[in-house]
């Protein structure tokens, strides 16, 4: 039997909260870690970014009540600098977030638009072999005709930062099939110390956006930058595909939704059940119908709409074809 590492005494988890969608799904993500899960080493961080002139708008999180209903689930929230990115790259958040929370302290970042569905005490972390989330289609690179394959691109990413690229391939994969690659969804991650992981973050990310290697001449950056250098840091850090047994994170113990529609017409009747019922108190219901997509999906039945044009035992492998679908029928909102 496998050994399970060893516990740790606090992991921070960390969300990013800010003035709109992100604020209100801050409170879904909160009122679902507080429901089920009830280790009380996991405890939560909303960063919020600072005003300041990286930023076009103030980010902060608003209105007032909505920021007093995410602290009374027990959250912290953690105001942080945007020095790199701000409105030129929101992604950037999960990575300048990092450096705010505990140093040497364990962390998993949750990208806001996940419902914690499970006990996060019982996922067999080893953060000491770092992971991310492997619900990812293959969406980068976006291969040229004529152009370097997917081998000659993602090589000349390890080779600039010094990584061994073939140790990374999955060798049961064919060559040039984007699986055979390590890519991962940002979704979620996870490490020892956020210092440690988000400063190789920073610098990657920064190397890749400032000057990027001339394989990557006819490739889009944005909005994939975060998942570009991100398994390379955690390639660089000992992780890997297989450093979390599958089942748990993007399983039976967090559901990274992405949106409301998305939610509604293919997560589970159990995940439907629980967004429902965490929404259903009139406090939280007056702070949650200020944003129109919970409010049309959520409380005017819309999602059970766009729910009953699927069948979730059938779904398309793709999510493209479940937003075309979805916008065909005048459902989709964000």
């Amino acid at each position: 039997m496998a050994r399970r590492p060893a516990r740790t005494e606090t992991v921070n988890v960390l969300i990013v909260g800010q003035m709109g969608r992100l604020a209100y799904e801050a409170l879904l993500f909160a009122l679902s870690l507080r429901r089920n899960t009830r280790d009380p080493r996991f405890r939560l961080f909303v960063a919020e970014p600072k005003p300041g002139p990286k930023w076009k708008t103030d980010p902060s999180i608003r209105p007032e009540p909505l920021r007093d209903m995410i602290e009374a689930q027990g959250a912290t929230i953690l105001p942080f600098e945007a020095r790199h990115f701000g409105s030129d790259y929101p992604y950037g958040n999960k990575i300048e977030a990092l450096f705010a929370l505990p140093k040497g302290e364990p962390f998993v970042f949750f990208d806001t638009d996940t419902l914690v569905t499970g006990e996060l005490g019982d996922v067999p972390f080893d953060f000491s072999k770092p992971a991310a989330s492997l619900r990812v289609e293959g969406t980068w690179p976006q291969i040229e005709l004529y152009g370097p394959g997917y081998s000659d691109i993602w090589k000349s990413l390890y080779d600039r930062f010094g990584l061994d690229f073939q140790s990374s391939l999955d060798l049961s994969q064919p060559d040039e099939y984007w699986r055979r690659y390590l890519y991962f969804n940002a979704g979620f991650f996870y490490y020892s110390c956020p210092h440690v992981f988000g400063q190789i973050f920073l610098d990657m990310a920064l190397s890749i956006w400032k000057d990027p290697p001339r394989e990557l001449v006819c490739q889009q950056l944005t909005p994939w930058l975060d998942q570009i250098a991100l398994p390379l840091v955690i390639h660089s850090l000992g992780g890997g595909r297989d450093a979390l047994p599958e089942g748990y994170l993007d399983g039976d113990t967090t559901v990274h939704y992405r949106n409301m529609p998305l939610l509604f017409a293919r997560e589970s009747d159990a995940v439907v059940e629980l967004l429902t019922d965490l929404a259903a108190p009139n406090p939280v219901k007056r702070l949650l119908k200020d944003y129109e997509p919970f409010k049309r999906m959520i409380y005017q039945n819309r999602g059970q709409k766009v729910r009953a044009l699927f069948d979730r035992d059938h779904l398309p492998s793709r999510e493209q074809p479940i937003r075309q679908k979805i916008k065909k029928n005048g459902f989709w909102m964000v």
